[in-house]
């Protein structure tokens, strides 16, 4: 099979979360750990840190490879889904995996493919342990696909767990409550290794500092480190002055990832950065600085808050649930702009009666469907969103929903897409 032949075989043989559903979650890390034996145990071969959270774990990831890579460490990443291109998910210093390896990974696993039959996502993470053990990288960085305790990542022995936040999502397989939903991504918290949870949420806090108790992992609440003394949004920049709480110390950050919710992923990579230079990792502060000004250039990061046009203003964000959306309809209270248009679509295990009353009523919504089984259909969305308050038609087609979006755009006006994955990808 050449490369094309390959990605298509391993969409159409193997059940893919972000096609089907929670029929494609397998609820044991089995066949993670079947895989990954065949191929001599790859996950015990490198470093890595792992992040968990319902939001901004991507961008968390990102962040924290930036920072190795631009300490000079030879550094592995990966994230799920992806926007463009498969091999996205795969990255050292920033590069994809090459087309060779997939293909021949794919053809030597062939034969265990046929007798496990792994889901998609388990063979893509027994893909990135091999390819990182291979390639000697020095530190990977690996997020989380879903949950954390049966997540198929889970059985890497990390220097660091992190965990960005805890929102509603996935609540048909991870629990309808939020400590339900803290208790499975708490489950990357390994014995005697530090654990830093970004964000302080009262009513999961305990499950968090028990956990880590029980297993001996010192725990660090980022945001009772840190405080964002000010914030400033200027030429293309995120500006944050953060003061440490015990030192009393000072630093101007400033990042090219420019949603204001990066304020907490934010603090969440310093408190990772001073435990792992605790620890001998060589990450001297201008690095940190340097690096998380040019994430996006180091690693590849994309659909974050991204301006991808101006005149009118054109905005790309996966924010996809009820916290993501949250933070996007605060984002856009800070911004002037003539008329809002909003391109958006979700798929159908979201909860999207709570989403919808989120968004400003004040818009002009284009609706849409993604081109795969999971998503929503476009004229459903439209009738519970006029039920909502909200005004717009739906179009066949996402690329239809964009381009009469920006038809109807005045150059003052804000052109948005956001609500999936998907519709971002192919929208770009």
């Amino acid at each position: 099979m050449n490369y094309q032949e390959t990605v298509d075989y391993l969409y159409q043989q193997l059940p893919m979360f972000t096609r089907v559903g929670a029929s494609a979650f397998k609820k044991d890390l089995h066949n993670t750990i079947e895989l990954c034996k065949q191929l001599g145990d790859p996950q015990h071969k490198f470093k890595s840190i792992h992040v968990a959270g319902t939001n901004g774990k991507g961008s968390t990831s990102h962040m924290l490879a930036a920072v190795f890579q631009q300490a000079g460490y030879k550094t592995g990443l990966y994230t799920s889904p992806h926007l463009l291109d498969f091999r996205e998910r795969i990255r050292i210093n920033g590069e994809m995996i090459s087309k060779e390896f997939v293909v021949e990974f794919v053809e030597q696993m062939q034969p265990a493919i046929e007798s496990l039959e792994p889901s998609f996502f388990e063979m893509t993470v027994a893909m990135a342990f091999q390819y990182f053990a291979l390639e000697q990288v020095d530190i990977a960085i690996i997020e989380v696909g879903l949950g954390g305790r049966l997540d198929s990542t889970n059985i890497i022995i990390p220097e660091l767990s992190v965990i960005t936040n805890i929102s509603y999502d996935h609540m048909h397989i991870l629990g309808n409550t939020l400590p339900e939903i803290a208790s499975e991504k708490a489950g990357i918290i390994k014995e005697n290794v530090p654990v830093v949870i970004a964000q302080t949420q009262s009513e999961i806090e305990a499950i968090f500092t028990d956990k880590a108790a029980f297993l001996g992992a010192p725990i660090h609440f980022a945001d009772q480190e840190w405080l964002i003394q000010e914030t400033e949004f200027a030429q293309g920049q995120l500006k944050l002055g953060v003061q440490h709480t015990h030192s009393g110390d000072m630093k101007t950050i400033r990042t090219d990832l420019t949603g204001q919710y990066q304020m907490k992923n934010i603090m969440g990579v310093l408190s990772a950065w001073k435990i792992l230079q605790k620890a001998g990792w060589e990450l001297p502060e201008q690095t940190v600085l340097t690096a998380l000004s040019h994430v996006k250039k180091l690693t590849g990061l994309r659909g974050r808050w991204e301006t991808v046009a101006h005149d009118p203003l054109t905005i790309f964000d996966v924010g996809h649930n009820e916290a993501g959306i949250t933070e996007i309809v605060q984002q856009l209270q800070h911004m002037v702009y003539r008329h809002l248009h909003i391109v958006t679509g979700f798929v159908k295990d979201k909860e999207v009666s709570k989403v919808l009353p989120l968004f400003p009523a004040a818009a002009t919504y284009y609706f849409c469907k993604a081109q795969l089984p999971r998503a929503m259909d476009q004229h459903e969305l439209a009738e519970l969103a006029h039920g909502n308050g909200l005004r717009g038609h739906a179009y066949e087609s996402v690329q239809q929903a964009f381009q009469a979006a920006k038809q109807q755009a005045h150059k003052d006006d804000i052109v948005l897409v956001c609500g999936s994955f998907f519709i971002v990808a192919e929208v770009m």
